[in-house]
């Protein structure tokens, strides 16, 4: 047995065995009389019971299909009799739909002759769409097995109406030119509804005849004479047009409705009206709207603020959509939710994923139910899923890990560490899937295939991560692979080992990755940089200050962020080194004036600390002289006037006063320029070259932009002396005689009087 089927019976078993319970105590009908006398298989039974009685389409359909291409020989019957049970249109339709997946598949059926019989009596159902899918169905078999029953069906007067329709459906799919002579016929029955449905068959298959005799006898005529080939050919030919103009029309239709879909989403403001809008839309019959719904979910996960109501307004029919029959809405349906991880959607998402044929939905589906697994099995998730659960998806994730296809090997992987970093598992599966992963590595590590090397190596480096319940036993397998993989000429590679690496011990990490900080990748020096200002020490500054204006991508300023976290953890003695190294001519790190300022700040923090009083005012003033230069006036003026406090030299202190006086001027804060004015008067008065009177002059002959000098000229006016201070009211009169020339001066002239 293939391990398709195996699993699909694992699957079968697990929603039929209580259907198959039930069907072996009940009574045997009529139709299924024949096969009940001959003991069923138990997989023949399970099969069986999960046709008749399945809960969804889909898993009715494989059903057929196993039953279908099972050996048994009892196993043609469970369908023939199925075919013939008019109760049961579910099951019914399952078959049909199985045996037409055979054809469209070109897979051989073993005496298909045996479903000539059962299709043509489903044909006088009253059910349309049992009717038509048999219809369909007798596609499997060459016209000349069929036509008699069909076109007898079609032009007997005496059956009822819907069956004779039925035919003629079942006459318009068949490619031969006899069937259409047939229903070319059938447009003079005398049944209007008979003959209006040939008509319109006609129509359909682009062949016009209208109500004219002897243009019907003329048109069956050239039928019959032309070759069946060009008929078929012109068929196809006509067909094909139909089918453009159709997706066409189509096409255009559906970008409008969606259009307005999106017109209506947007005008939707309540988070809990736009979940019912989606719980509706997401439920629509047609596939292009199921999908329009789910690529607006999908939007709204990964934006940056996701309407937090959304997933319990459409948990029940998202989840169900896992096994929706379109295959489009099955692949958007296990993106979307491989998002929604808080879903109860494990169980459906593995069932799904044991009888998904398709590929990539199969991978999209694992990659879903790995994520879905990871969230249950985490603390207080509030999510249960049974451990068999994750035990299946062990096993196919380690199927997937052995496959050659890298995409399908790095999911194994991933899900692996998913599954394993959550705990819950014996430390004997533990260690067997963790040297699974081991082997896979080395398996790889000489191949060309660099990116799946390194897919590998950061489930890897993952396991090793905090968050690891294993990180013990990852860290002492994987521990050497990261350290040899920091040669690996692929980059992805190198970032995984040094995110390894760092994982298992930061100190050790960084005396090897010291030795690598010039790696080519720019992701590999960041995270050594990072480690660098996380755990570093003085040794690492040296490197990192060779990396200040670097104009590689995003290496400088993480280097000085790096640098500052050292220096917040180093001495006074190793920041006034710094200070020195910084000013020095060689310096091959040129900080700008912001670096300088957030350096000196914390140099400024540990001489306070450790009363390096030097050290202090050295800080200080070359502080005061940045912030000048930056323009933040008010910042500079706060050192200066701890300076002016602390020094005792008079010249040192007039030349202090006199910048501290610019800094209050340009701030500006007349009212502590002037107060630092009246004290200077108090002691003394103030000639033309006295510093403080030299600082007004500059300022108000040179203005900064915006500024009006005659605030601040006001202000000295109103001032009054307690002594007399010729000299300086000599030079604010020198100042409004200056100013008022170019100013109003008869205002300033009565001012200065």
């Amino acid at each position: 047995m293939s391990t398709r089927r195996l699993y699909l019976l694992i699957l079968l078993l697990a929603v039929g065995c209580q259907q198959a319970g039930i069907a072996a105590n009940r009574a045997a009908s009529p139709a299924n009389e024949k096969v009940a006398k001959a003991k069923l298989s138990e997989q023949l039974k399970i099969y069986e019971s999960t046709l008749l009685e399945g809960k969804s389409e889909q898993i009715r359909i494989a059903a057929a299909t196993e039953t279908l291409f099972n050996e048994d020989p009892l196993a043609r019957g469970i369908l023939l009799s199925v075919l013939g049970q008019s109760k049961n249109s579910a099951a019914r339709m399952a078959v049909c739909k199985a045996l037409i997946q055979a054809r469209s598949e070109h897979r051989p059926i073993m005496k298909k002759d045996d479903f000539v019989q059962p299709l043509l009596q489903i044909l006088p159902t009253k059910i349309v769409s049992e009717a038509e899918l048999a219809a369909e169905t007798l596609l499997l078999f060459e016209y000349e097995q069929i036509s008699e029953p069909l076109e007898k069906t079609a032009a007997d007067p005496s059956l009822p109406v819907n069956r004779r329709l039925n035919a003629i459906y079942a006459l318009k799919l068949q490619p031969d030119k006899r069937a259409v002579i047939r229903l070319i016929k059938l447009v003079d029955d005398p049944e209007s509804k008979v003959a209006d449905a040939a008509e319109n068959a006609l129509i359909a298959l682009g062949i016009t005849v209208g109500r004219n005799a002897e243009i019907r006898k003329e048109t069956i005529k050239m039928l019959q004479s032309q070759d069946t080939g060009v008929f078929l050919q012109n068929r196809v030919i006509w067909l094909e047009r139909q089918m453009h103009k159709s997706r066409d029309e189509l096409g255009l239709w559906q970008e409008r409705y969606l259009s307005a879909l999106d017109d209506v989403y947007s005008a939707i403001k309540d988070d809990t009206a736009k979940g019912k809008f989606f719980d509706k839309h997401l439920r629509s019959s047609e596939a292009t709207v199921r999908l329009w719904a789910l690529g607006k979910i999908y939007q709204d996960r990964v934006g940056t603020t996701p309407n937090p109501k959304l997933p319990a307004a459409i948990e029940p029919i998202l989840v169900n959509l896992a096994s929706d029959p379109d295959r489009e809405v099955r692949l958007q349906t296990a993106k979307v939710l491989s998002l929604m991880v808080e879903l109860n959607s494990a169980q459906s998402l593995l069932e799904q994923f044991k009888i998904e044929k398709y590929d990539e939905v199969r991978v999209e589906l694992f990659v879903a139910l790995g994520r879905a697994c990871q969230y249950a099995f985490s603390a207080n998730s509030g999510v249960k899923v049974s451990p068999e659960v994750r035990k299946q998806l062990l096993e196919w994730a380690q199927k997937y890990l052995v496959e050659q296809d890298p995409k399908k090997s790095q999911k194994g992987a991933d899900v692996i560490k998913k599954l394993l970093e959550q705990g819950g598992l014996a430390s004997g599966e533990v260690d067997k899937y963790l040297n699974l992963l081991h082997a896979r590595y080395k398996q790889e590590k000489n191949g060309a295939n660099g990116m799946l090397r390194g897919e590998l190596l950061t489930a890897m480096a993952g396991l090793c991560a905090q968050r690891s319940v294993c990180r013990v036993e990852s860290a002492k397998l994987f521990g050497p692979l990261f350290e040899a993989a920091l040669d690996d000429e692929t980059a992805l590679v190198r970032e995984a080992a040094v995110d390894g690496l760092i994982y298992i011990d930061k100190t050790k990490a960084l005396k090897i990755l010291r030795a690598f900080i010039n790696d080519s990748r720019p992701v590999v020096r960041r995270k050594i940089i990072e480690l660098a200002g996380e755990i570093g020490s003085q040794e690492d500054l040296v490197w990192l200050s060779g990396k200040i204006g670097s104009t590689a991508e995003g290496e400088s300023e993480p280097a000085w962020q790096a640098m500052l976290e050292i220096f917040k953890g180093s001495d006074a003695g190793v920041l006034n080194e710094w200070i020195a190294k910084f000013e020095s001519p060689g310096s091959k790190a040129e900080l700008s004036v912001e670096q300088r300022i957030s350096f000196l700040e914390i140099a400024q923090g540990k001489a306070v600390r450790e009363n390096k009083l030097k050290m202090l005012k050295n800080i200080r003033e070359k502080l005061a002289d940045l912030y000048r230069k930056t323009g933040d006036f008010a910042q500079a003026a706060m050192h200066l006037g701890i300076l002016q406090g602390e020094v005792k030299e008079t010249d040192q202190r007039d030349k202090i006063l006199a910048e501290l006086l610019d800094a209050y001027l340009r701030w500006p804060n007349v009212k502590a320029a002037t107060g630092l004015v009246h004290n200077c008067l108090l002691e003394k008065d103030l000639e033309p070259n006295n510093v403080i009177v030299q600082a007004i002059d500059n300022y108000l002959s040179e203005p900064p932009a915006g500024a009006d000098p005659n605030v601040v000229l006001k202000a000295l006016t109103q001032m009054k002396p307690s002594v007399r201070r010729p000299k300086w009211l000599e030079q604010v009169k020198v100042w409004l005689s200056r100013i008022g020339k170019a100013k109003e001066p008869k205002k300033l002239e009565k001012a200065g009087n």
